[in-house]
């Protein structure tokens, strides 16, 4: 058997990289595999707002596998549970949703991570064939691949948001600007102060704490200013892409 040819997290590492983590919300093997095959560097199958089951996340999960696409999934909470079951159909990392304090954080690292290092449980029969190794071989060999991202979402993570990155083992945070705003009353008011405020107070703690940033470009002078205020990834949707097409080619009758 080959070593686990996880690649995110070094990617991640790596400050000189620029990278993609489009998100899919649509429960399709096919739409995956087309995204990660176009070069994607992560896809993040969204368990928390799509309609993906498991047994759809673990089809998605396979379907990068041959690609350097990394598969990650966005569970519906901070749970342990799910994060095992995810994880033991072959993801490579988990995004967080809803984290509000470094406990949570400090949760949500633990079970990515087997004893004595971590929390998870093991049971990889999946997992192990998707990482082209051994069953017993398996926990050696991604132990310390897995991905964490956690995505702020609430004024209590704003409120602590340097406890949160001070907590080692995150790799990545989003900030999800919809939930954020709404959270914060402003429901899609990315210009409002407040959003921005808070928004700049994300930025300060992810850079003081060496923490790459991600957030949604969906064009191309949108991502253009992200990296220049020194986000790392860069995130789309499938069906919010789908449907922009969609609309321009229906434009092309009138």
């Amino acid at each position: 058997m080959n070593s686990s040819p996880m690649t995110f997290k070094r990617k991640l590492a790596n400050q000189d990289l620029r990278l993609t983590a489009h998100v899919c919300t649509i429960p399709s093997a096919i739409v995956t595999q087309a995204i990660a095959s176009a070069g994607s560097d992560a896809v993040i199958i969204d368990m928390e707002h799509g309609a993906i089951d498991y047994s759809s996340a673990h089809a998605m999960i396979a379907a990068t596998a041959g690609t350097s696409c990394a598969p990650l999934v966005r569970v519906t909470e901070n749970d342990a549970a799910q994060v095992k079951r995810t994880l033991d159909l072959g993801a490579e990392g988990i995004v967080f949703p809803m984290i509000r304090s470094a406990s949570d954080a400090k949760r949500a690292v633990a079970s990515l991570r087997y004893p004595p290092n971590g929390t998870r449980g093991f049971g990889p029969f999946l997992a192990h064939s998707r990482w082209d190794t051994s069953l017993l071989d398996y926990r050696e060999a991604v132990d310390d691949q897995i991905v964490c991202c956690l995505l702020v979402e609430t004024r209590d993570a704003i409120e602590n948001i340097e406890e949160i990155c001070a907590v080692p083992g995150i790799d990545a945070i989003i900030p999800a600007q919809f939930d954020l705003s709404t959270d914060l009353g402003i429901s899609g008011q990315f210009d409002h102060p407040d959003f921005q405020t808070a928004i700049a107070k994300v930025e300060r703690a992810a850079k003081a704490a060496n923490i790459p940033l991600g957030n949604v470009g969906l064009a191309k002078p949108q991502a253009d200013a992200l990296f220049a205020k020194g986000y790392r990834i860069i995130a789309g949707f499938d069906i919010l892409w789908l449907k922009a097409i969609a609309a321009e080619t229906q434009s092309w009758t009138k």
